[in-house]
C-alpha cells in the first residue's frame, strides 16, 4: 500500500509515495517550469513501470497548483501549503514548535502549539531570501549553489549586506565586488542579510520557539541556516526530506481523509502520464463573482473544469 502527495509550486513540484508505516519510499523534486501538467506526468512517467495502480491507496496535493494537480490525478484532499508543512512536521517530531520554510518562490513561518498551528505568515511581495534570488545570485557570482553554504562558512569577516529589497541586496553585492572585498564575505554578509530580512518581515512579532524546524529548498543551503541560528541563538533542525515537505504533508493528509471515509480513492491511474493535457482559463460572467474557470483539454476535447465557487462548470465538457 502506498500514499501519493503532491506538491506543485511555482519553482518546483513535488511527489512522493509513503508506506503504510509513513516512511518516504520514492521523492522526485521536478522543475514546474511554467507547466505543471506537463511536469506531473514526468514525474508520473518515472513511476508508472515500478507501481500499479491498485497499489495506490490515496492522493493528496498541496501548493499553489493543487486544484489542478487534484483535477488531473484524481486527488482525495487538497490542502493549502501551511497545514502540509504542519502535518509532515508533526509526523516526524510531536514537540516541533516553529517551522522556518523557504523555497523557490516564497517563505514561510508557521508557529505551533500543542500540534496545532496557531499563526503564520508568507511574504508578499519581496524576494530576498528566497530560493530564486540565491539561484541568481549564484549564477552572477560564477559559483555552483551547491557551494554557495560552504563558501559563507570560509568567512572571517562578513560585510553588511543591505537586505530589506531583493534590488537593494544585489546592487550592493556587486558594490562590494566592485570595492574589493573577498567572495566568501560577501556571500556570508548575504546569508545573514536574507536572515535579518526574513526575521523583521516574515518573522515580526512572532516568537520563534524551540524546536525548530528548517525546510524548503533553502534549508540545503548551510550558510543560511548557520546564520539562522547565530541570529536566534538555537539550533535548527533540518529533516531528512526537507525539499519535499509539502508533499509528505499531503500524502499524509490524503491517507487521513480515506481512513475516515468509506469511499475507494479517486486515483485515476497512472495513464495519466500518457495523455495529452492542456489547461485554458475563461472568466465566467453568469454573475458578480465572475471566478477565473480553468478547463482541462485532453487531445480537442474538455476533461472537465475547476475553479467556478457555484458549481454551475463543474461537469463542463
Amino acid at each position: 500500500m502506498y500514499y501519493i502527495g503532491v506538491d506543485v509550486g511555482s519553482v518546483s513540484t513535488d511527489i512522493v509515495l509513503l508506506n503504510k508505516d509513513m516512511n518516504v519510499v520514492e521523492s522526485l523534486y521536478l522543475k514546474t517550469k511554467g507547466n505543471p501538467l506537463k511536469t506531473i506526468q514526468e514525474g508520473f512517467k518515472a513511476l508508472q513501470n515500478k507501481y500499479s495502480d491498485d497499489e495506490i491507496k490515496s492522493v493528496g496535493t498541496t501548493g499553489s497548483g493543487r486544484q489542478i494537480a487534484s483535477f488531473l490525478i484524481g486527488g482525495d484532499s487538497v490542502k493549502n501549503e501551511i497545514t502540509a508543512h504542519a502535518i509532515a512536521s508533526l509526523e516526524i517530531e510531536e514537540d516541533v514548535r516553529t517551522i522556518i520554510e523557504i523555497g523557490g518562490q516564497d517563505s514561510k513561518i508557521i508557529i505551533l502549539e500543542d500540534g496545532i498551528v496557531t499563526d503564520f505568515a508568507m511574504n508578499t511581495v519581496c524576494a530576498a531570501g528566497t530560493g530564486s534570488f540565491l539561484d541568481r545570485q549564484a549564477e552572477r557570482l560564477s559559483v555552483p549553489i551547491e557551494e554557495f553554504g560552504n563558501l559563507a562558512l570560509k568567512s572571517k569577516t562578513p560585510v553588511r549586506i543591505a537586505g530589506r529589497c531583493a534590488v537593494f541586496a544585489e546592487s550592493d553585492m556587486i558594490h562590494k565586488q566592485q570595492v574589493g572585498y573577498k567572495e566568501e564575505d560577501i556571500i556570508r554578509g548575504l546569508c545573514e542579510a536574507l536572515v535579518r530580512n526574513y526575521l523583521n518581515n516574515i518573522a515580526k512579532g512572532k516568537e520563534l520557539k524551540e524546536k525548530i524546524f528548517f525546510q524548503g529548498g533553502v534549508a540545503a543551503n548551510i550558510g543560511m541556516k548557520r546564520a539562522f541560528e547565530k541570529e536566534l541563538g538555537v539550533n535548527l533542525y533540518v529533516p531528512e526530506y526537507y525539499n519535499v515537505m509539502g508533499a509528505i504533508g499531503a500524502a499524509i493528509i490524503g491517507k487521513n481523509t480515506i481512513e475516515k471515509s468509506t469511499t475507494k480513492t479517486n486515483f485515476k491511474g497512472f495513464k495519466t502520464a500518457s495523455g495529452n493535457f492542456n489547461s485554458r482559463s475563461f472568466e465566467c460572467d453568469g454573475c458578480s463573482n465572475r471566478c477565473e474557470v480553468v478547463k482541462i483539454m485532453d487531445e480537442k476535447n474538455s476533461s472537465g473544469c475547476f475553479g467556478d465557487r457555484c458549481g454551475k462548470w463543474s461537469n463542463c465538457s
